[in-house]
């Protein structure tokens, strides 16, 4: 495995690669890599010749008051995994490469980031939009795959890639989850054994509701998430044109989200 740090460099391995008619894949990520992110790889490991993980925070995704200084980061530990699956290349991008003026949003998401996480964290999906293009510009995958947890991020994702004529495959892959149901994520690391336990009636409550999406029933699992101690409910919210359940809450200083197929 190659790990790049100049977005030139990568580039011109890329382009060799395509001279020879191989097909790129990319995974995004911003590392402290679990099994959600190493199942995303081995997609991408499936359905192209040769493949791009990167790994970089991305500053302007967060908020002031949230969590980019304390986000869990172990690049050493992430490239041993990454290395691990025979990925081909590892880029760790330079801010000056990605943010060439200072970390600034650039690129407004579309429609369907109205709504849901934009209620809560207003900033989140402009932020990301900005990185994710900015990856795609250095990358030039003709596929790429995001974890379908973050499902209305897959969906502007595909809506950004789709408005600017990208060419580029979407991928969604399904979301990873412990032997209780819970969606991995890296802020689970921040969760204690309690905590951990009630995060897992997440999944249990929103799949209850997927066989009956009624405005009473989402009602209802919002009071269930509070009664088996989550701090805060968010949302649950039925997405009709995705066909999702989708949630998210607060356990202790943790938020979680997670979502689900209605079952028609």
């Amino acid at each position: 495995m190659i790990t790049i740090k100049d977005a030139d460099e990568l580039q011109a391995l890329v382009t060799g690669w395509k001279d020879d008619g191989l097909k790129v894949g990319f995974v995004p990520t911003m590392g402290a890599l679990h099994d959600g992110h190493l199942s995303l790889m081995r997609m991408a490991k499936d359905k192209a010749d040769k493949v791009v993980v990167s790994v970089y925070v991305n500053p302007t995704q967060f908020a002031p008051h949230e969590d980019f200084d304390a986000y869990p980061r172990d690049v050493e530990g992430d490239a041993k995994l990454i290395e691990t699956l025979g990925v081909d290349a590892l880029y760790l991008p330079l801010e000056s490469d990605i943010y060439p003026d200072g970390p600034s949003v650039t690129v407004q998401a579309g429609k369907a980031a109205e709504g849901l996480e934009t209620e809560f964290r207003p900033h989140f999906f402009h932020g990301v939009a900005t990185v994710v293009n900015r990856l795609f510009e250095v990358v030039q995958p003709d596929l790429a795959v995001f974890g379908e947890k973050d499902f209305q991020q897959l969906q502007v994702i595909k809506e950004m890639v789709a408005d600017k004529d990208m060419g580029i495959e979407i991928i969604g892959g399904p979301i990873a989850r412990d032997e209780h149901g819970l969606a991995l994520s890296s802020r689970n690391a921040y969760l204690s054994e309690a905590q951990l336990g009630i995060a897992r009636m997440l999944n249990q409550i929103i799949h209850n509701v997927a066989q009956d999406p009624s405005d009473d029933k989402l009602q209802e699992a919002e009071e269930m998430l509070k009664t088996a101690g989550f701090d805060k409910v968010d949302y649950v919210r039925y997405k009709p044109e995705w066909n999702r359940i989708l949630a998210a809450g607060w356990v202790g200083k943790t938020r979680l989200i997670d979502n689900c197929a209605v079952q028609t």
